[in-house]
């Protein structure tokens, strides 16, 4: 740094310093017209109330024109990253010949159920 930045920056906080102490000299000035007065002291903060700052709301629309950005963001990097949509795998055909198959088990199969059911119904 040189010289004359130092002694600027030395001159600045000094003149912050003299502000302070006016600045502390007017409130108690104030304060003490207010007591004369018979005014309550001006309303500061309490601490909780600035540990707890209110929560900020978001409307419907910033939240969509964000959520837009978001993905037309994500897009671009997927394209970038190339890689395109996984093409879907063909589906599988059932023969002909394969689907008969299955008809005829079935059908076996729920006739052999139907039998088994009436001859318990006879037998009980």
């Amino acid at each position: 740094m040189s010289q004359l930045n130092l002694y600027d920056k030395e001159i600045l906080e000094a003149a912050l310093i003299g502000f302070q102490q006016l600045h502390q000299e007017v409130s108690q000035k104030i304060a003490a017209l207010r007591s004369q007065i018979g005014a309550p002291p001006a309303a500061r903060p309490a601490a909780s109330d600035s540990a707890a700052p209110k929560k900020r709301s978001m409307s419907a629309a910033a939240r969509r024109r964000i959520a837009k950005a978001q993905k037309k963001r994500w897009a671009a990097y997927k394209a970038q990253q190339g890689k395109a949509a996984a093409p879907k795998p063909q589906k599988r055909v059932l023969s002909a010949a394969g689907k008969a198959r299955i008809i005829a088990a079935t059908k076996k199969r729920w006739a052999a159920f139907r039998k088994a059911k009436q001859q318990a119904a006879q037998a009980g």
